[in-house]
């Protein structure tokens, strides 16, 4: 199968669905973690403090078509509680990123970020066929890398001295990636997971 180009799709789950993100998400969003400064801890930039600023961030991934972002929306609320988007897409390459992902805090070591993963890799590996997702994260940000770890991702190396944080200290990234025949065993043990809660 040739790899096909993520488009905004609905993929929707027990815990929540994955909607193109839209300005009518604003709202929610900002609700769920606008103004939290740890949410936005590891992300690129400074924190949205208002919903304006939240807006801008917004903005941004909306206007540039190197971006498919979703709405992460908890379904038993109906409320979007964070975003997450696939970016760095090379198809004749067949690999793809998922990342610029954040959750509102209340949905931390919750399902909702193993069900996001699991929707987004199924859908690159079974529905575009794709042959590498990788996802990367501050190599401070433990939380993050021990949440990549879980899903089966392999931690493949750092890339030393690799961005500017908001505070203007540089971020050494670590890269993890899953590949497609690796993925049988992933999805296996994700669904696993989501069916203990």
């Amino acid at each position: 199968m040739t790899a096909l180009p993520p488009r905004p799709v609905t993929l929707t789950g027990q815990y929540v669905a994955l909607v193109p993100l839209a300005p009518d998400h604003l709202d929610d969003l900002f609700a769920a973690g606008g103004g939290d400064a740890e949410v936005w801890r590891w992300l690129t930039g400074p924190p949205p403090r208002t919903r304006e600023e939240l807006g801008g961030w917004m903005g941004r991934l909306l206007g540039d078509p190197a971006y498919v972002p979703f709405a992460v929306v908890h379904r038993a609320s109906g409320r979007a509680v964070g975003w997450t988007t696939l970016l760095d897409v090379v198809v004749p390459d067949e690999r793809l990123e998922i990342g610029w992902t954040w959750y509102g805090r209340d949905h931390w070591r919750s399902p909702v970020n193993t069900e996001t993963k699991l929707l987004l890799l199924t859908y690159a590996f079974e529905g575009l066929g794709m042959g590498r997702v990788q996802l990367k994260t501050d190599h401070l940000n433990e939380r993050s890398q021990a949440a990549i770890a879980r899903l089966g991702a392999r931690r493949e190396g750092v890339l030393r001295r690799h961005r500017r944080r908001a505070d203007g200290s540089w971020r050494d990234s670590v890269y993890f990636s899953l590949l497609a025949d690796e993925w049988p065993g992933a999805k296996a043990r994700l669904t696993a997971r989501l069916a203990e809660g």
